[in-house]
């Protein structure tokens, strides 16, 4: 099946007011921007979020920020983005914070099929407030739920026409994990190959898992750039 859609206007162009979404990437790193500029240009509403952080002000997920496009965000990191904080200490945004192994363990929990899992992580600290706890080996663990979500958005080195993906380096991330936990996958690709062009051993994400795919214009940003001086070279 080829699963190809010209754009990513036409990859969200049926993503509704209210939907949960999975956003792939760590910082700016493998993040779905073409996508994600896509539905802001749409204008669409209430989002619920799942994304290991929210980008920065003016990139990334900052962008539906900048809208008030999101309702609420379910991640492990606010990052370096001033409207985040600013929109959740004004409560114009619900915040769910996740311990970063937890989050990836519930989307891929949520992918697999498997409704919650018990994890130490978080467990006696406000995160398991309100869930089930339970000891196991004389420690207690807190009961999270696996997660589903409408619409997953991810960005992968390269792409056939079938959906399959592969990653490069640190920006495979969250990007395999959002993409098995949603009902629609969309992903954009930086190089779109022909069917058969890649080597099954290299595959990180089966086509099964995605229902469409794009060639995008991606921007090679960097969230935060450091330099050594000539002085703290040469002590080193």
């Amino acid at each position: 099946m080829d699963k190809r859609v010209p754009s990513a206007a036409d990859a969200v162009a049926d993503i509704p007011d209210g939907a949960t979404i999975a956003a792939g990437g760590f910082g700016l790193c493998g993040i779905p921007e073409c996508s994600i500029a896509a539905l802001r240009d749409r204008g669409v509403r209430d989002l619920t979020i799942y994304s290991n952080n929210c980008g920065v002000d003016d990139f990334g997920l900052g962008l539906l920020l900048q809208t008030k496009q999101i309702r609420k965000m379910v991640s492990s990191y606010v990052g370096e983005n001033a409207e985040f904080e600013r929109q959740y200490l004004s409560k114009e945004l619900e915040v769910d914070l996740v311990p970063q192994g937890t989050l990836a363990e519930r989307l891929r929990a949520g992918g697999a099929g498997i409704p919650a899992f018990y994890t130490p992580a978080g467990a006696g600290t406000a995160v398991s407030d309100g869930k089930e706890l339970r000891d196991f080996d004389g420690r207690p663990h807190v009961l999270e739920q696996g997660i589903r979500t409408d619409f997953a958005l991810v960005k992968a080195h390269m792409g056939d026409p079938h959906g399959n993906l592969v990653f490069r380096q640190t920006a495979r991330n969250f990007n395999p994990l959002c993409a098995m936990a949603a009902r629609v996958t969309i992903a954009e690709v930086e190089h779109m190959v022909g069917v058969g062009e890649l080597d099954p051993d290299r595959i990180h994400t089966p086509g099964i898992f995605v229902q469409r795919v794009f060639q995008g214009q991606h921007e090679k940003r960097i969230e935060r750039r450091t330099v050594v001086t000539a002085s703290q070279g040469s002590a080193g």
